[in-house]
């Protein structure tokens, strides 16, 4: 089913990994989501099995060593930070408030991994 309706890489086992580019997870062939093909003639789609993550096989890339590793020093990077976290600050009505206001670490983190993968026309 995955080598036919994966159109952007081939797949030579459902224990293979993919990198997903979209909620940055790994995930195996035999994770991912068959959907559609209503009352047998629809078309099938696959899905990343990530909560909430809408990624679709062109969103996938190959975990090589250096995906991998650049993972790898984004959860480092992620694990400290986290870390460092500022105490929240209490206000005149006794609530509890951050002391900052946190970037969109997610989306910066994305646009960093996906840039090597950037096609040049």
């Amino acid at each position: 089913m995955l080598r036919r309706l994966d159109q952007f890489r081939q797949w030579h086992s459902l224990d293979e990994k993919r990198y997903c580019l979209v909620c940055g997870n790994l995930i195996t062939g035999r994770q991912i989501q068959v959907a559609g093909g209503t009352r047998g003639n629809g078309p099938l789609r696959l899905n990343c099995p990530t909560e909430r993550c809408n990624s679709i096989p062109m969103d996938w890339v190959l975990p090589k060593d250096e995906v991998l590793a650049k993972m790898e020093r984004l959860a480092e990077q992620e694990r400290k930070a986290s870390a460092l976290k500022p105490a929240a600050v209490t206000i005149g009505n006794g609530k509890a408030v951050p002391s900052h206001k946190p970037p969109n670490d997610f989306m910066s983190r994305l646009f960093k991994f996906a840039l090597p993968f950037k096609r040049h026309a």
